[in-house]
């Protein structure tokens, strides 16, 4: 989905930063009326055993051999669509209820809403019951879920980005607050009622606990890796200019690239990646003498941002990139205004599908991840789920029970009938069939769907062969095997953290000071006071909550 949901991705920050979330959701001080001051504000670590025993029985569900075979992280991958497709749900969900509304963040156009969707009218046609989506800008989703949980007005289902859920304090007090407890409907054996959602990785579901209790449905990533550096590699091709294999190449691309007159620039954001490349770890990492190490207090650190501000400094990164928390870096990219920036995988079907029709010889292709001074790269990735579905609290078990069964209905598997309406809308309204059987979407496909009901719960997720992008399974699933040797550990794996209100709180302004040094805003030499600041208000505060975290799980 666009973070790997379907076609997007991710700028955390600005989706991801799927996709970019700059703005940070917080709950501060009261926001909550009626939850304890206490809860969660010191933050609490869920031991794995715990976890474990109120995660749904695993009872995976295959229609179709995949081509590829799935390893470990990394999903199946198909490269011809069914000519036959099964029921995966043979029930319909709904008893024709009340209106079921909900809240998904998306990354491009509005949608048109219920009663002006054809889409919708399909999709509720099948589950017996009406779902009214409210699609919400996925770069402003922080600021709309901090008001709507601070009134303590949800909808019956709400999607929540797991980038956000760290930068809200006290949010495992919205969590018992305002959410249904799913544990004796989902738990055990008890999933079995809802095959589709117990088909769902355990590794995902881990995540979907608060409490010792579990709360929310999760959206199983599409692969673990949180970004790739991505290329224009048609345009690079065109000007004669090689993907670059180490930081300096980068910066030397950088130069010979930019041309402002012209109105292209080599880069949009780049320094989650850059960091990467440096061999910075994505927060903590122990330290060779016991306890644990922030990456804003290593060299790694430093350097990559030091590299990036240079970027910055010499004009090599696009103006709306410079000036703002959320450039529209899609349609720069698109537009052969930047040449790279970075985004989550989830990004890449999407985006190339839709211009290979529009721009002849379109080729989006992620840079293979090189170290810097001869040094190991690392890359950032989990199995963290990249949304959670909440149930509002007080429904009844009756609703409660229909709500599920309409997220296990939207958890079918790639092989049925349900996947592809869901998936793709309706033959010969939202999408054609190519050659080879595999849908192709139409205009009014791409137009009516943004991830309304893929959003909602998870699915098993898989890498489909599209007539759009006939090659993209392979370069996709290339990439990760390529590089899944790379990928950070987890130092908490199974751990459910709840973090401190103080962590949560000093993230954002932390990273808008970075933000500021990278952007020549503050000199670099304002770092060594930004990480003093940063470690008073709540990373030291941090740092003993994760490493007393680890003590308590032997690790």
């Amino acid at each position: 989905m666009k973070p790997s949901l379907p076609g997007a991705s991710t700028d955390r920050r600005t989706l991801l930063r799927l996709l970019g979330v700059g703005a940070a959701a917080t709950l501060g001080g009261g926001t909550l009326a009626g939850c304890s001051k206490e809860a969660g504000s010191k933050g609490t670590a869920t031991q794995a055993d715990a976890i474990r025993a109120v995660l749904p029985a695993y009872q995976p569900v295959e229609l179709v051999k995949p081509d590829i075979p799935g390893q470990g992280p990394i999903p199946q991958g198909f490269l011809s669509y069914p000519r036959q497709l099964v029921d995966a749900v043979t029930e319909q969900p709904g008893r024709g209820g009340p209106q079921i509304k909900t809240m998904t963040p998306w990354w491009g156009p509005t949608p048109p809403g219920l009663g002006r969707n054809s889409y919708l009218a399909a999709v509720n046609a099948e589950l017996g019951v009406e779902v009214n989506p409210s699609i919400q800008d996925g770069n402003t989703y922080a600021d709309k879920l901090n008001a709507m949980l601070g009134a303590r007005d949800v909808p019956d289902l709400l999607s929540v980005p797991n980038w956000e859920i760290d930068k809200i304090a006290r949010f495992s007090d919205a969590v018992r607050a305002l959410f249904e407890d799913l544990t004796d409907h989902l738990s055990g054996d008890a999933a079995k009622a809802y095959p589709n959602l117990a088909s769902l990785p355990t590794g995902a579901w881990e995540y979907s606990v608060w409490g010792g209790r579990l709360h929310a449905v999760p959206f199983p990533t599409d692969g673990p890796f949180g970004w790739a550096l991505f290329q224009r590699r048609d345009l690079l091709e065109k000007a004669g200019l090689a993907t670059p294999t180490t930081p300096e190449e980068l910066y030397q691309f950088g130069r010979q690239a930019t041309n402002a007159s012209r109105g292209v620039w080599a880069f949009g954001s780049v320094f989650d990646m850059v960091q990467q490349f440096f061999g910075c770890h994505q927060t903590w990492r122990k330290k060779p003498d016991g306890g644990l190490q922030h990456k804003y207090e290593t060299p790694e650190y430093r350097a990559a941002l030091e590299f990036t501000a240079r970027l910055f400094a010499e004009g090599l990164v696009h103006p709306d990139t410079v000036a703002s928390k959320g450039a529209d870096e899609k349609q720069l990219f698109n537009g052969g205004k930047i040449l790279m920036f970075q985004d989550g995988l989830g990004a890449w079907q999407g985006m190339q599908g839709e211009q290979a029709k529009v721009t002849a010889g379109y080729d989006m292709q992620p840079v293979p991840v090189f170290g810097a001074n001869g040094g190991r790269p690392v890359i950032w990735g989990s199995e963290k789920p990249i949304f959670f579905t909440f149930v509002r609290k007080g429904l009844g078990k009756d609703r409660v029970t229909e709500l599920l069964r309409v997220l296990n209905w939207g958890a079918a598997p790639f092989g049925s009938r349900e996947y592809e309406l869901r998936e793709y809308g309706v033959e010969g309204q939202h999408f054609t069939r190519a050659a080879d059987g595999s849908p192709v979407p139409t205009d009014l496909g791409r137009k009516e769907m943004a991830g309304q009901f893929g959003a909602l719960g998870g699915r098993v997720a898989v890498k489909v062969r599209s007539g759009d992008t006939p090659t993209y399974v392979q370069d996709y699933l290339a990439y990760y095997r390529k590089h899944i040797d790379l990928m950070e550990k987890d130092l908490f794996a199974g751990i459910k953290l709840e973090l401190p209100a103080n962590w949560s709180k000093i993230i954002t302004p932390t990273d808008d000071k970075i933000r500021d040094i990278l952007r020549g805003r503050r000199p670099l030499g304002d770092l060594d006071q930004v990480v003093k600041d940063f470690l008073a208000s709540g990373g030291e505060e941090g740092r003993a909550f994760f490493e007393k975290a680890l003590a308590d799980n032997g690790r």
